[in-house]
């Protein structure tokens, strides 16, 4: 089978090569996907720039979800047949013709849902249900401001916080601005020409923020956290800012440093929370709850409460291109990968 490897770090244009791999066989509740395409996330950025420690070694083969049909069963699984249309989420290996993932981390999908909605759901609306949904609880009335609010996680927590009936506070740049209205954003703010925090204190006065959803990292978390009111929560779940860095140490530093140093006692006075989400984990250690949450992004999709973006869709030959697209924060949603 062919596979899309990453054989070098850092430029996009030169880290990837296609080449022949030995096609995966599904062990014990495991399922063999033919891969119709695959989605990138941020991750697969920061894996090729060498700064995600998950990562495996080189030749690699990113990948975290896919969407196809199911082309063999593995033993003890007894709700997928072969030829079922599924996404699926793969604990990397999704650059490929065939991938293997844990029947507990695919779900059946219509035939008729778009490849981009089916792969947004697997890894981005999946993270955004955990955070927005497991790890708090959005209510009525709730004012969340959400960092990065035009990427594929972001969509999906505006569109969760806003079925919740909360008010929405979104960051992007200039050009994305009307697509946050669009989706419903309340106030967005444009992080690169606005000091976010002060825009947010301006509008909300003492009163604070309830939920904080930060991607960003360093010291965008210490400042969202210094927004929170009493029983405010603030789930971190990315560190986009490390890309950033361009391997410079003292600049990696000051990323760390940003995030700022607490105790429980910054905890408990204010009544606060700091909360961290990586589904890598989740996936490992608990994918019960992967496939709890999966089970309801579905759901969610097929009623209309969750409408991924597509941000950009490319052939495999053009891997680079995506790579190079993802990178520079300029998409807006999910970007696909066709074979």
């Amino acid at each position: 089978m062919k596979v899309v490897a990453l054989v070098r770090r850092g430029a996009a244009d030169k880290a990837f090569k296609i080449q022949e791999r030995e096609r995966p066989a599904p062990q014990a509740h495991e399922l063999l996907i033919k891969v119709e395409a695959f989605g990138l996330n941020y991750a697969d950025v920061m894996a090729r720039l060498g700064k995600y420690e998950d990562a495996p070694p080189l030749p690699a083969v990113l990948g975290y979800d896919v969407v196809g049909r199911v082309e063999a069963v593995g033993s003890g699984i007894s709700n997928f047949q072969v030829g079922q249309r599924v996404a699926g989420m793969t604990r990397f290996g999704g650059y490929a013709e065939y991938a293997v993932t844990d029947a507990r981390g695919a779900a059946v999908i219509s035939e008729d849902m778009p490849i981009g909605v089916a792969l947004a759901l697997t890894t981005q609306c999946i993270t955004a249900y955990y955070a927005a949904y497991e790890m708090v609880r959005l209510h009525e009335g709730d004012h969340v401001l959400i960092q990065a609010a035009a990427g594929g996680v972001g969509t999906a927590l505006v569109q969760l916080a806003k079925d919740r009936g909360c008010t929405v506070y979104g960051t992007a740049s200039t050009h994305k601005l009307d697509y946050l209205k669009a989706q419903g954003v309340d106030y967005p703010i444009d992080y690169r020409t606005t000091d976010f925090a002060k825009e947010v204190k301006k509008i909300r006065g003492d009163a604070g923020l309830d939920v904080v959803f930060d991607s960003v990292g360093g010291s965008s978390v210490k400042k969202g956290y210094k927004l929170l009111g009493s029983g405010g929560r603030l789930v971190a779940y990315g560190a986009a800012k490390l890309s950033d860095t361009n391997y410079n140490i003292f600049k990696l530093l000051g990323v760390v440093l940003g995030f700022g140093i607490y105790s429980p006692i910054s905890f408990l006075r204010p009544s606060k929370g700091m909360i961290g989400v990586n589904m890598l984990r989740i996936a490992d250690d608990r994918p019960e709850i992967l496939s709890r949450c999966l089970k309801e992004v579905v759901k969610f999709a097929e009623t209309g409460i969750l409408k991924p973006t597509i941000g950009g869709e490319f052939s495999t030959e053009k891997i680079g291109e995506a790579h190079e697209l993802l990178g520079s924060r300029k998409s807006i949603g999910k970007i696909i990968v066709k074979w």
